[in-house]
């Protein structure tokens, strides 16, 4: 995400709950605290559309610095950088509460869904409208 202007961002608290016996948060929270990321995004880029109508289908992500509970929070950045046939590829980032701290970063790849179908479905126009914004 460098050199890119994040097109949502937003604050997830810490809980006692996050961290392990090693004294930082553990890694596996960090995929749950960015797909709190994802779902804010959901909501900002498709706010009519069900969320239920998308599904991860893959999740990259690079850790760069612990986080610790005395942190108290994370900021969440998230922008599309790619749209395939129902694909939307989502860079996002944590970062330390400095704001310019990045303690991970990756991206994921999340895919239209049919739910009767139980399959992948093309993105419609009226998605791709409305995800272009946050391109």
């Amino acid at each position: 995400m460098q050199n890119h202007r994040p097109h949502v961002r937003i604050e997830i608290p810490l809980r006692h709950r996050d961290v392990d016996q090693l004294g930082h948060v553990n890694q596996a929270v960090y995929h749950v605290l960015l797909e709190e990321v994802r779902a804010e995004f959901v909501h900002q880029a498709l706010p009519d559309l069900p969320f239920t109508g998308y599904v991860l289908a893959r999740s990259e992500l690079d850790y760069r610095r612990e986080l610790h509970i005395e942190d108290r929070y994370v900021i969440g950045e998230a922008h599309v950088s790619a749209l395939g046939r129902s694909s939307i590829t989502i860079e996002n980032r944590l970062l330390r509460p400095d704001g310019e701290t990045v303690a991970a970063e990756g991206k994921a790849i999340v895919v239209a869904w049919d739910s009767e179908q139980r399959r992948a479905r093309p993105l419609s126009e009226e998605e791709r409208g409305m995800l272009m914004p946050f391109a």
